[in-house]
């Protein structure tokens, strides 16, 4: 099985934060990512993604949720 291309188009998802559901669109690289950091966490992708989106509306100037995601992901690795 061929490995699939980091140069996908970003992929909409439908995420539960604090109740609320939002969609977040992310290149398939950064979903498999956002998993796997929830999992070595122990804890659901929705679960995380609560605490960047807390994250990020500290910031003076919050960026986008997604951006905010790819983000956290980077500088947390």
């Amino acid at each position: 099985m061929q490995p699939s291309s980091p140069y996908h188009p970003p992929v909409k998802r439908s995420v539960a934060i604090a109740g609320h559901k939002t969609s977040i669109s992310l290149e398939p690289l950064f979903w498999d990512m956002l998993r796997a950091e929830a999992e070595a966490e122990g804890i659901a992708v929705a679960a995380l993604v609560g605490r960047i989106d807390a994250e990020r509306i500290k910031s003076p100037t919050p960026p986008g949720l997604a951006s905010a995601i790819r983000v956290w992901l980077v500088a947390n690795r």
